[in-house]
């Protein structure tokens, strides 16, 4: 896996084009338990609501049912920190795909809760194993 990570995601930068990163992604995420909720096409988004040229970028929403349920009966306010994003984006100049995960440890940290630590845990296991994934697709 090639790629930075912050103090809030994972990520990793692949030789695949954009809409190829983006279903491989999806079924990747699939493979490891999650579904995606929704997905938000950022670039058409800016672009029809403000008239911006901007890479294609795309926000997928990822949720574990039976993890998000967890976390859920934990602690019911967390259904503000779910679910968990994935964003895919071209690079700048066009040549690579950019995918990055948001670190749930982090994400579901601010609750406090440790009851959700072994939780976020096993997330972000699943989530890397889905770059890893997609790391080697491309």
């Amino acid at each position: 896996m090639s790629g930075a990570t912050t103090s809030y995601a994972m990520k990793t930068t692949v030789a695949l084009p954009y809409a190829q990163a983006v279903a491989t992604v999806s079924d990747a995420l699939a493979d490891h338990g999650f579904g995606v909720l929704c997905e938000i096409d950022v670039a058409a988004t800016l672009k029809n609501k403000l008239d911006a040229e901007v890479r294609p970028y795309v926000i997928l929403g990822a949720c574990n049912p039976p993890l998000a349920l967890r976390a859920l009966e934990a602690e019911p306010d967390i259904g503000l920190l779910l679910p968990c994003n994935v964003v895919v984006y071209q690079d700048a100049d066009g040549g690579s795909t950019v995918v990055a995960a948001i670190d749930p440890v982090v994400q579901l940290g601010v609750a406090g809760n440790p009851a959700l630590e072994p939780l976020a845990k096993d997330v972000r296991g699943r989530l890397e194993a889905v770059l890893r994934r997609v790391a080697t697709a491309g």
